[in-house]
């Protein structure tokens, strides 16, 4: 699944064009590299988003078919401390 789509599915950022916004700015990295909207992912694969207050750092644990319900988006991923 590209990173854009992941990123609206698992609620990490609530609209695809805003995740194709920060990751072409170069604040997504994937596995501590910049990564672009199309960047496939996979499991394993560990997210950092770089936001103005505070970084978020999530690890891919599912990729998703598709859309998911809401309920169901937190088990795409656990936090990394």
């Amino acid at each position: 699944m590209r990173l854009d789509k992941f990123l609206k599915v698992s609620r990490l950022i609530k609209r695809r064009t805003v995740a194709n916004e920060v990751s072409d700015q170069g604040r997504v990295l994937v596995n501590d590299v910049p990564a672009k909207p199309s960047k496939q992912l996979k499991v394993g694969d560990i997210i950092k988003i770089e936001h103005v207050k505070k970084d978020i750092l999530v690890r891919v644990l599912k990729i998703p078919e598709g859309n998911i319900p809401v309920q169901m988006a937190q088990e795409l991923y656990e936090e990394v401390l």
